[in-house]
């Protein structure tokens, strides 16, 4: 006989001994969280017949329990579950060592309802997203399954007594890997959309505000999508020469991610078409792949005994934290252009200013040459404000 079995049994025999303790666990222990569903059936039958105003409900404390209310609730029990007999009640009486103790039992019986229902919802979250990948046919059924899981741990937490947030874990979830077998498609929209930005760089503002280069599942093409980023963020020219540049400047040469000719092929491959489509797919190849790993990793938190009940909850929300990122970028990007922040076309050379400092930090004068002397008469009157030449290229 496991604790758990043990604590349902005491829970109902201390309510068959003392009816009264039935208003200290209605409020939060309902039958849904007993495991047996002779011991559910049983605990229904308990709370309808208290609000039915049952005599043994109503009667004192310290009032001697009439007969009426164990047969009844056996007579109320019967007509849901067979298997439910007088012995059967009797053995419930005999496995609670205290009355008193109910709301102890009860916590108990909740606490293992809490184990088996993350676990639950989070097999539920992990196949939902096996299956829109393997399907190939969106997002939906995996959001949903998301949202019934955090409205669990919403209801389970309120009934537990926890705080409604996220709390540090223990040991912080890794960011999800590709998977062993990659989808082709899912590569070819990758490379597709590197070669569209890289030919159509002013696209690169209707993708930046929602897609990251962690959504690649390929690392080389995340950092040539970083690179892409980084000079449409300074506003410089994006070409084969300047991507390969910015790519060497963050070490994915030095590292092995990347080689140049790659970087050259897929800057050099315009694929046409919409950034914004194929940055879609990658997307959601990428909120998939973040659902089955947080709920993996939320599986193995509920397998985890000795995690406190809060603790469990606390930690399951925070690793659905990355989903729930995912899960905004994908509103973004489903909503449209019109809703992400306004973003200004590429220019296709650098602002003044940085040029004019590029190149005073590039120019070094040689011995020997003269200065043009711009005359007098021609020479535009500086302003009072103006500041010295010098001090500019200083």
């Amino acid at each position: 006989m496991t604790p758990l079995f043990q604590a349902e049994q005491a829970v109902l025999g201390a309510v068959l001994l003392e009816p009264s303790q039935l208003g200290r666990l209605s409020d939060w222990l309902r039958p849904e969280h007993f495991y047996r569903p002779a011991h559910a059936a049983l605990y229904a039958a308990m709370l309808d017949l208290r609000a039915e105003a049952h005599p043994a409900t109503t009667a004192p404390p310290d009032a001697p329990v009439p007969l009426t209310w164990v047969n009844d609730t056996l007579a109320r029990a019967s007509t849901h579950t067979r298997g439910i007999t007088a012995s059967f009640m009797h053995s419930l009486v005999s496995a609670c060592p205290r009355p008193a103790h109910a709301p102890i039992y009860g916590r108990m019986v909740l606490e293992g309802a809490i184990q088996r229902s993350v676990t639950e919802h989070a097999v539920r979250l992990h196949q939902a997203a096996r299956t829109d990948a393997e399907r190939g046919m969106g997002v939906a059924e995996t959001l949903r399954h998301a949202q019934v899981l955090a409205d669990v741990l919403d209801d389970l937490g309120r009934r537990w007594g926890s705080e409604s947030r996220a709390a540090r874990p223990a040991t912080p979830p890794t960011a999800p890997a590709a998977p062993a077998r990659v989808d082709e498609r899912v590569l070819a929209d990758e490379e597709s959309i590197l070669g569209t930005l890289s030919a159509y760089p002013q696209q690169l503002g209707d993708v930046v505000g929602w897609l990251r280069p962690e959504d690649f599942t390929d690392p080389g093409h995340g950092q040539i999508y970083r690179a892409l980023g980084a000079l449409h963020h300074r506003g410089e020219p994006v070409d084969q020469l300047t991507v390969l540049w910015e790519c060497q400047r963050r070490g994915a040469l030095a590292d092995g991610t990347l080689e140049a000719d790659r970087v050259r092929h897929l800057c050099g491959t315009a694929a046409g078409g919409s950034a914004g489509y194929f940055g879609a797919h990658i997307l959601d190849a990428s909120l998939l792949r973040t659902a089955a790993a947080s709920a993996q990793h939320i599986r193995g938190l509920a397998g985890n005994e000795a995690l406190a009940p809060g603790q469990l909850i606390s930690q399951a929300r925070t690793a659905l934290a990355p989903l729930d990122q995912a899960r905004q970028r994908w509103a973004a990007a489903d909503a449209g252009p019109g809703t992400a922040p306004a973003q200004t076309e590429t220019p296709t050379a650098p602002p003044p200013a940085r040029a004019a400092a590029a190149r005073a930090r590039s120019s070094t004068p040689q011995s020997g040459n003269v200065v043009p002397h711009t005359p007098a008469a021609t020479a535009p009157a500086p302003s009072p404000s103006a500041k010295p030449e010098t001090a500019r290229a200083r």
